[in-house]
């Protein structure tokens, strides 16, 4: 297993001075996707230097809806330009019916979302030139209409995509803690052959009882736990922090833990055969507006509002089926107030000053063509 981190401006000139100590860096593609000429000469540099992995947050792959095709050419060109050992996104919807998020919305998980899912993979295989590998996300709604359990639908999704996942074991963590299940029994249940890459970070909790995963607090040692019982010797993990950095020597350490607890890991044992091959789900009722109106109550005060007076009325209204009202109004109002707060204050962080300039320190202007 190789061990890395993501590169993030304020951890930069930690990062270049441990390279001996970091396997592979991980690379944000909407950070480089409008970049100077300057700034593309320091990334091409960079991934001279380690090997460079790329992690898009914007596609929107998991959604009814197709990718966008400009979105999916800037993320070509910055593969292009670097080559990367691979690319990822997230089994997220980000926007729907134009009205944007602002962050990872988990989807239902159901056949419906699962086809629109396979043809924007299609999509981006034929604009990238390869597929992503697929990450999990973490949520403070359990996403209603939803006939697969967490295990199925990662192992479905990377079964009928072809994709390896991103296993991201604070996101399962956060899911465990937040909707009642064990993280363990799930983690047995993904077939070890579909993980292609491991994420480790750290959250809060929130309003007393929720786990936020913001990627700015220390790895909990449930996620070191979960780290100990994944068989993925050929996986690439990467250490995320977001936020509130602490020293580069802090993140270091966290990395080389996360060695010595696979070294010192014994073989998971396999789980039953029968369980891992359920068949599949029924294709619940869906309708075009569904994202749509989730979308809306992420955003909209107003609608949120409305919908936590009546909810099965407004579902309707908004042209939603019977069946899809219904499976709404049993959303845990408190649960969707929590998203639709932590979605805000994602769309207000989203133009906050970070330094930008490291790659100046690479590539003066001088030396740049």
């Amino acid at each position: 297993m190789r061990f890395g981190i993501g590169w993030r401006p304020e951890l930069g000139a930690g990062i270049l001075a441990n390279l001996d100590r970091i396997d592979v860096v991980e690379v944000l593609a909407e950070d480089f996707v409008s970049a100077s000429r300057r700034k593309q000469k320091a990334l091409q540099f960079l991934s001279r230097l380690v090997p460079v992995v790329v992690h898009a947050t914007s596609l929107g792959l998991a959604s009814s809806e197709p990718t966008d095709r400009k979105r999916l050419d800037d993320l070509a060109r910055v593969v292009a330009l670097i080559e990367p050992d691979f690319w990822s996104e997230h089994l997220a919807f980000v926007r729907a019916s134009g009205t944007e998020v602002g962050h990872l919305a988990a989807p239902p998980r159901n056949a419906a979302i699962l086809e629109g899912l396979i043809r924007n993979v299609t999509q981006a295989r034929a604009v990238v030139g390869s597929g992503p590998l697929l990450e999990n996300v973490a949520t403070l709604v359990d996403p209603p209409l939803s006939t697969y359990d967490e295990a199925t639908w990662l192992n479905a999704v990377a079964s009928e995509t072809g994709c390896p996942l991103l296993l991201d074991l604070h996101n399962l963590h956060a899911n465990a803690t937040n909707f009642g299940f064990d993280a363990h029994d799930v983690l047995a249940r993904v077939r070890h052959e579909h993980i292609g890459a491991i994420h480790i970070a750290g959250g809060r909790r929130i309003e007393d009882h929720r786990l936020l995963d913001d990627h700015r607090h220390a790895v909990p040692p449930e996620v070191f736990q979960l780290l100990k019982a994944v068989d993925a010797s050929a996986a690439t993990l990467i250490l995320e922090r977001d936020g509130n950095y602490p020293s580069i020597d802090f993140l270091l350490a966290e990395i080389d833990h996360a060695r010595s607890v696979v070294a010192t890991a014994s073989s998971p044992s396999s789980f039953p055969a029968a369980a891992l091959a359920a068949a599949p789900p029924p294709h619940p009722p869906s309708s075009p507006s569904l994202l749509a109106f989730l979308a809306r109550l992420y955003t909209n005060d107003d609608a949120l509002a409305r919908f936590s007076a009546a909810p099965a009325r407004e579902a309707i209204a908004a042209g939603l089926l019977p069946e899809e009202g219904d499976a709404l109004s049993r959303i845990n109002a408190d649960d969707l107030a929590a998203a639709a707060r932590s979605f805000a204050r994602k769309r207000q962080g989203r133009g906050r000053a970070v330094p930008t300039r490291w790659y100046e320190r690479l590539f003066p202007a001088s030396r740049v063509q």
